[in-house]
């Protein structure tokens, strides 16, 4: 039998053939060498976005190792594409290209003057990769006159439209609570990896700070987290937490909950033992958490500076319960405005989107 990636690899291949698709966008699963999705062995154009580490379990442990996998996908005689990669990638990325006879280019970022859908200083990367990889195809397939790539004068039109109208579910995404909109805001990013927990980081503090200037309203940060179990904490909280502070924004309160909520379920005593032992990772995320808080104290202790005692760490058996207690403290500080950030886990941002029903 497939896996289940491998089974919706083979539906989508087999629906993009029934519908006679024009384009297909396909990104890969996991890696690129072994991925499913990589049995396209001509596709026209082919990208590789920022590398970091992310499915070491699977990829290897250095980024030559995940470059590797990574380069996978290129094809004989295909264009590719990528964006400035650390020097040890960059390296294994050469090579693959030079041995396959592909023409390998690096792409910067687009001008931060063109305004972005997606939210983010990492996004025109990706938008300067996206542009070289739409290029490439509408020339590729011979109707680049018609969308205006030969103009001299910046992007096409219709470039400037999808750039600027750009829209992904549960990546820096700001969401009002449905029922106390003006006490809780909801700051969603399914980041995963240490690198993306910076640039989550970064995209949070800015938020922040911009809020703070338009509102008078005293607010408060708190972190809702969770992470699956093949990640390494210890390489996200505290690129996370360090990379706030460093941007002039610290957590007065974190909460870590499961993905999957287990509100509503009922049973025996033995059931619920059983579900509280699950409950393990959530408390291993605490406490490293807390060791991060005590590290601050400490330091501010060498400084002069009085360690505040507020760092507050919470678990929680189910996101809605998580919900509902953010809810009641809310109604008791109307004074203050709760800025959650939602982060760790796509899992999770989703949990949360489909809870407040957005």
């Amino acid at each position: 039998m497939p896996t289940y990636f491998c089974f919706l690899a083979l539906l989508a291949f087999k629906i993009f053939a029934a519908e006679q698709v024009d384009v297909v966008i396909l990104e890969v699963g996991l890696g690129g060498r072994f991925d499913a999705t990589n049995v396209i062995q001509k596709p026209v154009v082919c990208g590789i976005s920022s590398l970091g580490y992310d499915h070491m379990e699977i990829l290897g442990y250095t980024l030559a190792e995940i470059a590797a996998e990574k380069a996978g996908i290129f094809k004989s005689g295909v264009p590719a594409f990528t964006v400035p990669q650390p020097d040890e990638a960059m390296h294994v990325l050469n090579e693959k290209a030079s041995k396959l006879e592909v023409n390998l280019q690096v792409v910067e970022p687009l001008d931060s003057s063109q305004r972005l859908g997606l939210q983010g200083e990492h996004q025109y990367l990706n938008a300067g990769l996206a542009v070289a990889l739409c290029s490439t195809f509408l020339k590729e397939i011979g109707i680049d006159d018609k969308n205006g790539l030969n103009q001299t004068n910046g992007l096409p039109a219709k470039f400037i439209s999808g750039l600027s109208n750009a829209y992904l579910m549960g990546r820096a995404m700001v969401v009002p609570d449905l029922e106390l909109p003006e006490e809780i805001v909801y700051y969603l990013d399914g980041a995963h990896s240490p690198e993306s927990m910076e640039a989550c980081a970064i995209w949070f503090s800015k938020q922040i700070k911009q809020n703070q200037e338009r509102n008078q309203k005293r607010s408060e940060q708190i972190l809702l987290f969770n992470c699956m179990s093949v990640r390494d904490p210890s390489l996200l909280l505290p690129r996370l937490r360090s990379k706030c502070i460093e941007q002039g924004v610290d957590f007065k309160r974190a909460i870590f909950v499961p993905n999957v909520s287990v509100y509503n379920q009922v049973g025996s005593s033995s059931e619920v033992a059983t579900r509280v032992e699950s409950m393990s990772w959530q408390f291993g995320l605490q406490r490293l958490w807390e060791s991060l808080a005590r590290g601050k104290a400490k330091s501010n202790s060498r400084s002069d500076s009085k360690g505040n005692g507020e760092d507050k760490s919470f678990v929680f058996s189910s996101l809605p319960l998580a919900v509902d207690w953010l809810r009641d403290n809310a109604r008791q500080s109307k004074q203050v405005r709760f800025q959650v950030l939602v982060t760790g886990s796509l899992h999770l941002v989703g949990d949360l989107l489909r809870l407040i029903k957005k």
